[in-house]
């Protein structure tokens, strides 16, 4: 089963996740803190696309559940969204 998300008032449209972004965003702080990743700045490409993700649950997740998950960290003051020269990161504490 998954949860549906509302992506109009109308209810004409809608996001059907398997996983809410609150729980990619543990997924991906648990992956940072099993490894030292602490106090590391990642962009989001190699946060989703790297070699370093290839076996987690979270790789080749869509940009924009990542960042929805990357601002779930952010609201737990686990995360920083940071804009980098060439896109968006993310530094983790």
């Amino acid at each position: 089963s998954g949860n549906l998300e509302w992506l109009d008032k109308n209810k004409t449209s809608f996001l059907i996740m398997w996983r809410r972004p609150e729980e990619w965003g543990k997924l991906i702080y648990q992956w940072v803190s099993k490894n030292g990743l602490t106090n590391s700045v990642f962009t989001l490409y190699e946060l989703a696309s790297g070699d370093d993700t290839q076996n987690e649950e979270f790789h080749g997740l869509d940009e924009a559940m990542l960042l929805r998950a990357l601002q779930a960290l952010q609201q737990e003051h686990k995360a920083e969204i940071i804009t980098l020269d060439d896109g968006r990161g993310v530094k983790f504490f």
